[in-house]
């Protein structure tokens, strides 16, 4: 009997388990800009590392979305099932275009260079600091896509010193203030929209970040919020959600999992924002 009763206890810890790294949460912004002429639809994924998450597909195809963005940790720093997220990058590209940023994970590849070349032939429009102007649904989107490169191994250390020195790419923002249109920045790490002292993404013009990494913080406790980010630390204020107006971040809680394999009230998330224009 006692058996029977850690056998019952164990399958509902597996299911337990399985449900909260599987089961994908849809979350909801909408934008009004005078910059939008008509509606649009953005999907925000950010890291799958490497995990071909086939319910993401359908999910997306029940949505329509008008472009996908994805914010960098497409595959980990292993390459594991390069072959099969090249699968769900077509699958992706099927929808609708896909803009891509590379996350840490990526550029720890030693083959970093032959993937993003990869990634473009594909399809993905690949962005290391790098801007891409499209009309989409007569809207004009500039996308600022930043190749960050802050989170070997050496930087977390050095953060953890106090010796980390962030890039300054205000040259980057100095370039997208010269476009047009409904602005997007797309940048791996969220703490540096307001953290980063001098260096902070938020004093530029623009109208939209949109940022993964922190995984949500991996648990989430109830009373306590998100418990700990690479580069925040112990109960991480970005790992989440939204923050500040124009710019706006958007923080997405990701997909997958990286070295800890387990999500805590902590569900895998697809961002939607939906950008329109003012109400009358």
């Amino acid at each position: 009997m006692i058996y029977m009763f850690i056998s019952a206890v164990i399958a509902l810890i597996i299911i337990f388990c399985y449900y909260q790294n599987n089961k994908i949460d849809i979350t909801e912004y909408r934008i009004e800009s005078d910059k939008i002429k008509s509606s649009l639809t953005i999907a925000q994924l950010s890291d799958m590392h490497s995990k071909p998450f086939k319910k993401v597909i359908e999910k997306l195809k029940a949505i329509k979305p008008d472009v996908i963005m994805i914010t960098g940790d497409f595959i980990n720093d292993h390459g594991k099932n390069k072959e099969k997220m090249f699968e769900i990058g077509k699958e992706l590209l099927s929808l609708s275009p896909v803009y891509y940023i590379t996350g840490n994970h990526e550029r720890r590849l030693d083959y970093f260079d032959v993937l993003m070349k990869e990634l473009s032939d594909l399809g993905f429009t690949v962005l290391l600091n790098d801007i891409s102007e499209e009309i989409i649904n007569g809207n004009r989107i500039t996308v600022l896509g930043l190749d960050e490169n802050q989170a070997s191994f050496e930087d977390y250390k050095a953060r953890k010193k106090g010796t980390f020195v962030y890039k300054n790419m205000q040259p980057y923002f100095d370039k997208l203030e010269k476009s047009n249109g409904f602005k997007i920045v797309l940048s791996h790490f969220p703490e540096n929209f307001e953290t980063v002292k001098e260096n902070n993404y938020s004093q530029y013009n623009f109208d939209l970040q949109l940022s993964g990494h922190a995984h949500g913080g991996q648990f989430i406790l109830p009373f306590i919020g998100p418990v700990f980010s690479p580069g925040q630390g112990l109960f991480p204020k970005y790992a989440r959600g939204s923050f500040g107006e124009k710019p706006r971040l958007i923080i997405s809680r990701g997909l997958g999992n990286s070295e800890f394999p387990l999500r805590l009230f902590n569900h895998p998330e697809i961002n939607i924002i939906k950008l329109t224009k003012p109400q009358e």
